[in-house]
């Protein structure tokens, strides 16, 4: 079969289920075969409990030895435990308010359970287990899970995943000597693995190919983009605005040494024949937007229009009012288009568009849909650039003929990951905050000191200032005992602010809500916002003087940094208080790291050698889910292999690679995926 073939003509499915797969976003051949499971039911299992990891789900074979009488806790809950035995080693099964689960447990006779093991004072636990299936099956038999959704089974999928294995012949498109130089497996074995493993080996083995082959893949195209900027010779030559000094002194302040380098740098691209692409890096509040107005001004003093994307509706909105606030007495015309923006008034600005009566617009996605033409584009900026696929990065520039390009990240970013996210980038830093700024005053407690963090809120909201306050999810979570927004805006409006105006915001609502509450907010109407990371980004509110962040040990340091950085942004002292549950000593060292510094790139440098893997940057499969396995953070090592090998590839001169360079960039070029590009 050929990868490109309808998922109809797949063994097992036809045109009935094929609807169902389509609304899986499974529509050809290769989607199927991109299709990954999302767990692996037995791969770990185990036959002697005491080689287990802590905290590790596992499978086990055990026989019931007995049972323990059920008790409550002081909590109220009743615990329910099981003795078991592996063969070797006895140990507990126990779970919470289900006293009826013993009736399921037979004395002497065997079961396959799943759970989460720890040890507790010498014991093993295992945790609100699972019967598997009957224990009389072979113990190395894997159950392999995929994401299901409407009618969709677990079932069927194997089923037609099994018939199209043994239908498809998958061709190698990687380089032998590579292969053979990191001891990757064929991509037909990857495929094959990833989708039916004996054992955890050979499921490792095929994430690792897979993984290399997609980083690999998004290198070449990476590379290729900044090769291609480089010899590029028609990009657009701008002049120098006489206008540009009378901008620059019409400002409320003046330009920090670093604003104005940076500055400079840029004016000194558009100069140039070649087309600018360069990314600005600079710490929450280095006042990255007043560089990129300057920049958009000079273009469109020399003719052409400018457009700048963000991530969300409010910071667009923000970045908008900036814009035309400073742009006012120059007579630009600025405009905004957004998701919420009405279906009128999006005609009537995209006809604007395409006349040229638009010299700056400031957008979201809703910038490079289909049908946004511009007259004549010069310049595209796109802000926190890491929350934007390298494809979408693509199709924003293709609204223009090679046109500058500007890309804003407050995210600091060590080197090594700059190479691979923005290898086809030249790089500006702004070091340097503007002075006035007051230093946060940043603490951190545990949570059953939490009532002084709330008095010291109380307390600065008398004196006219707000308070944002922060948890990582929306609704409540037993398992993870994480306080949600709803369950702490329930809690604090009863113990703390009874008669003061408190509002939610988080990621579910819709875009008109999510306005209204940031308005008020921002009115001061509104004293203390709950909130999730929806207002991570951009958000500025200069009255807001205190920051909260609950269970701040499940954020990583740089998102933290940049949540601390909505305060600050005032005359008034501001402070940013972070209560965690410190159970460990890795927990209370980053803690600590955020008490003591206030340099973006330090603490993520910092965060990247405690925990070495996670989201340490808050982003994982950036903007349009362009990496399906591969992680830049988890797999750090993998990112500088295939770097290293795509930048060899690019650069060497040898006749056989220039062949191999020339088929894959072709391959890639037309494939949706960095996996399979057959």
């Amino acid at each position: 079969m050929e990868l490109n073939e309808d998922i109809k003509y797949v063994k097992g499915v036809g045109p009935k289920m094929s609807e169902e797969l389509n609304k899986m976003g499974i529509f050809t051949v290769l989607d199927l075969l991109l299709y990954f499971p999302r767990d692996y039911e037995g791969i770990n299992g185990v036959n002697d409990i005491t080689l287990s990891k802590e905290n590790e789900k596992i499978i086990i074979k055990c026989k019931v030895q007995g049972y323990q009488q059920d008790i409550r806790t002081s909590t109220g809950k009743v615990l329910t435990t099981v003795i078991l035995n592996d063969g070797k080693n006895s140990f507990k099964a126990r779970w919470y308010n289900q006293p009826y689960i013993k009736k399921s447990f037979l004395l002497n006779h065997e079961y396959l359970l799943s759970g989460k093991i720890e040890k507790y004072k010498n014991q093993w636990i295992l945790n609100n287990p699972k019967i598997i299936r009957n224990s009389t099956l072979d113990k190395d038999n894997i159950l392999v899970k995929y994401p299901l959704k409407g009618k969709m089974s677990n079932n069927f999928l194997n089923k037609i995943i099994s018939n199209l294995l043994c239908e498809i012949k998958i061709t190698e498109n990687m380089p032998i000597n590579i292969l053979e130089k990191y001891n990757l497996c064929s991509l037909d074995k990857a495929l094959r693995n990833i989708h039916s493993p004996n054992n955890r080996n050979d499921l490792e083995e095929a994430r690792n190919r897979l993984k290399f082959q997609e980083l690999f893949a998004y290198s070449m195209k990476i590379l290729m983009l900044r090769s291609y900027m480089d010899e590029s010779s028609e990009g657009i030559t701008y002049t120098m605005s006489s206008e540009l000094s009378e901008l620059k002194e019409s400002l409320p302040f003046k330009l920090t040494n670093a604003q104005s380098r940076v500055v400079r740098e840029i004016l000194m691209d558009q100069k140039k024949s070649r087309p600018m692409n360069r990314l600005v890096q600079g710490d929450v509040g280095s006042g990255k937007t007043i560089v990129a107005i300057i920049a958009m001004f000079n273009v469109v003093k020399n003719g052409y229009q400018a457009a700048m994307m963000a991530p969300t509706e409010i910071l667009a909105k923000q970045h908008y009012i900036e814009v035309s606030n400073m742009l006012e007495k120059f007579h630009i015309r600025v405009e905004l288009l957004v998701g919420s923006t009405t279906k009128k008034n999006k005609e009537i600005i995209k006809e604007k568009l395409k006349n040229g009566e638009i010299d700056i617009i400031v957008g979201t996605h809703a910038l490079i849909e289909d049908d946004v033409e511009f007259e004549n584009l010069g310049f595209a900026i796109t802000d926190e650039q890491h929350r934007f696929g390298v494809n979408q990065r693509c199709r924003f520039c293709s609204k223009g003929k090679n046109i500058d390009v500007l890309v804003m990240t407050a995210t600091p970013i060590p080197r090594t990951l700059n190479l691979y996210l923005y290898g086809d980038l030249d790089v500006s830093i702004i070091d340097e905050l503007p002075p006035g700024r007051q230093n946060i005053i940043t603490d951190y407690v545990c949570k059953n000191e939490r009532e002084r963090v709330y008095q010291l809120a109380v307390q600065e909201i008398k004196q006219g200032r707000q308070v944002y306050i922060v948890c990582p999810l929306v609704e409540e979570n037993d398992e993870l005992k994480i306080t949600s927004v709803e369950e702490l805006f329930n809690e604090l409006k009863e113990k703390y602010f009874k008669d003061i105006k408190i509002a939610m915001l988080h990621g579910k609502m819709k875009a008109k809500d999510k306005e209204a509450i940031m308005e008020e907010f921002k009115a001061n109407e509104t004293k203390v916002l709950i909130s999730t990371t929806v207002i991570e980004v951009g958000v500025n509110v200069p009255n807001a003087t205190v920051m909260i962040i609950e269970n701040s040990e499940r954020f990583g340091l740089a998102q933290l940094h940049q949540l601390r950085g909505r305060v600050g942004r005032g005359s008034h002292q501001s402070y940013c208080m972070l209560v965690a549950d410190i159970k460990s000593n890795v927990t209370k060292k980053r803690m600590e790291i955020m008490k003591r510094s206030t340099d973006g790139f330090l603490i993520s440098d910092e965060d990247l050698k405690i925990r070495g893997a996670g989201e340490v940057f808050g982003f994982k499969q950036s903007g349009d889910n362009e990496l399906i396995l591969a992680d830049i953070i988890d797999d750090i090592n993998i990112v500088k292999a295939a770097n290293k090998e795509a930048r060899e590839l690019i650069s060497s001169e040898n006749l056989e690679y220039i062949k191999i360079k020339k088929e894959i960039l072709e391959k890639i070029e037309k494939s949706s995926t960095y996996i399979c590009y057959n």
